[in-house]
C-alpha cells in the first residue's frame, strides 16, 4: 500500500494505555493525522473527552448499555459522532473505505476480529495487539499477504526488532544474514523476589511495573513474564523465526528494547527510554520521523545496563509459551485463553499468583490439540481452553 502523509485513524482500545498513547502523539501533529473512529468497552467518560477533541465520525462502546449513557452526553455537549456497539461495528470501523490506518490496542482475544478485518481490507495496521498472532498467526499473516496490507508491530520489542532490521526483510530476516533475535525484558516486580514468596503477592504488587505504565492485565502478564512469552510467539510469526532462534534476555533498565545478531558478529539494538509512544510514532510517520514528545535518551544518567538469562523456575508461564509454540496448531490459542482466565481470577482474588501458571500448565495437558485453519476454528479452541480452566480454577477452592 502507499503511505499516505495524512492518514485517517480508527483507534481500537482509545480509552487504554496503547490508545491514549496514539491520541498524544496525533494531537502533537493536528494537520498530518485525523480520526475516524475510536472504541472502548464502557468507559464513557474518557471516550467522551476524546471524541470532543477529535470529533471521530464513529464512536463504539463494547459494552451496550454504556450507548445511551455516551449518545445523551455527546447531544449534550454538541458532539456529532454517531455511536455504535457489538464486534461487528468494530469490524465495521476497522475496515471502512474511509481509514488509512488502525491502530490494533485492544486487549487480549477480544481484539482478535477487528484486528483481523483491518488485515483482509488491506490497512496500514499497527498492531498493540499480541494476542491476535498468538491465537490465530498463520490465518493472520496469510490475510495480510493476501490483501497487501502494511503491518508494523507496536510492542516495544518488536518494533525495535522491525527497526534494526534492513529495510525490506521484515518477514524473512534470516534472508539478510539474522542469527538470532533477542527479545529484551525487564523481569517485572519480582525478578529479585524468592521463589517460595510469589504465592503470597497481591494484585497490587503484580501490577506495580518499576519501568512501564500498563493496565492491570497486561501488568500481571508482565510480572509473570507470560507478556514476554506471548511476545515470543508474536515474533516468531511476525519475522518468521523459529522458536530455536528466538532468545529472552533479562534488562531491568527497559533501555534496550530488543536486538538482532546476525552471522557476521554484529548485534543491531534499539534503544530509547521506556515509553510507548516512541513505537506509536514510529509506525504512524514510517518511513519518516516525527516528535512523540518522548524524553531523550541521557546515556549518562543511565551509566550502566545488566542483562541476565530467565529464571524458569520463577516465571514457568515463560516456559510455557515456548511450549506452545513448539506444539503448534491450536496450543497457543489454548494457552492464551487459559491465561486470560487465570489473569482475571487472580486479580478477583479467587487464586493465588503461581496458580496462574498451574492454572495454563493443567490446560495445555487436557485440551485437545488441533489444526486452526478458520477464523471458527481459533474461537473454538479458545472458548473450549477458557471452559477447562474455569474448571481447573474452580477445583482449586475444593475442600
Amino acid at each position: 500500500m502507499s503511505i499516505n502523509r495524512h492518514q485517517r485513524l480508527t483507534v481500537l482500545g482509545a480509552t487504554g494505555s496503547i490508545g491514549l498513547s496514539t491520541l498524544d502523539v496525533v494531537a502533537r501533529h493536528p494537520g498530518r493525522f485525523s480520526i475516524f473512529a475510536l472504541t472502548a468497552q464502557r468507559q464513557t467518560d474518557k471516550l467522551l473527552a476524546q471524541c470532543l477533541q477529535f470529533s471521530p465520525r464513529y464512536a463504539v462502546l463494547g459494552d451496550a448499555a454504556s450507548v445511551p449513557v455516551l449518545q445523551r452526553a455527546l447531544h449534550e455537549a454538541g458532539g456529532r459522532t454517531e455511536v455504535l456497539t457489538g464486534v461487528e461495528a468494530l469490524e465495521f470501523v476497522a475496515a471502512h473505505d474511509d481509514v488509512d490506518a488502525v491502530m490494533a490496542a485492544i486487549v487480549g482475544a477480544a481484539g482478535l476480529r477487528p484486528a483481523l478485518a483491518a488485515a483482509r481490507a488491506g490497512k496500514k495496521l499497527m498492531l498493540a495487539n499480541k494476542e491476535a498472532l498468538v491465537l490465530s498467526g498463520q490465518l493472520f499473516m496469510d490475510a495480510v499477504g493476501a490483501s497487501g496490507a502494511a503491518l508494523f508491530p507496536i510492542d516495544s520489542e518488536h518494533n525495535a526488532i522491525f527497526q534494526s532490521l534492513p529495510a525490506g526483510y521484515a518477514r524473512d530476516p534470516r534472508a539478510a544474514g539474522v542469527r538470532r533475535i533477542l527479545l529484551t525484558a525487564s523481569g517485572g516486580p519480582f525478578r529479585t523476589t524468592p521463589v517460595e514468596a510469589l504465592q503470597d503477592v497481591t494484585p497490587e504488587q503484580a501490577c506495580a511495573h518499576p519501568n512501564w505504565v500498563m493496565g492491570r492485565k497486561i501488568s500481571v502478564d508482565s510480572a509473570t513474564m507470560m507478556n514476554k512469552g506471548l511476545e515470543v510467539i508474536e515474533a516468531h510469526w511476525l519475522f518468521g523465526t523459529p522458536a530455536e532462534q528466538i532468545e529472552v534476555v533479562v534488562h531491568p533498565q527497559s533501555v534496550i528494547h530488543s536486538m538482532v545478531e546476525y552471522v557476521d558478529g554484529s548485534v543491531i539494538a534499539q534503544l530509547g527510554n521506556p515509553d510507548m509512544r516512541t513505537p506509536i510514532a514510529h509506525a504512524l510517520a514510517w518511513p519518516e520521523r516525527i516528535d512523540a514528545g518522548v524524553k531523550a535518551l541521557d546515556l549518562f544518567e543511565i551509566a550502566r545496563l545488566d542483562f541476565e538469562r530467565p529464571d524458569l523456575e520463577r516465571f514457568p508461564c515463560l516456559r510455557l509459551a515456548f511450549e506452545a509454540l513448539r506444539m503448534g496448531g491450536s496450543a497457543p490459542a489454548v494457552l492464551n485463553a487459559a491465561n486470560e482466565e487465570a489473569v482475571d481470577a487472580f486479580l478477583d482474588g479467587r487464586i493465588g499468583f503461581r496458580r496462574i501458571a498451574q492454572t495454563i500448565e493443567a490446560t495445555l495437558e487436557r485440551a485437545v490439540r488441533m489444526p486452526v485453519d478458520s477464523l471458527d476454528d481459533v474461537l473454538a479452541a479458545d472458548a473450549v481452553a477458557r471452559e477447562l480452566a474455569r474448571l481447573e480454577i474452580r477445583k482449586r477452592h475444593l475442600p
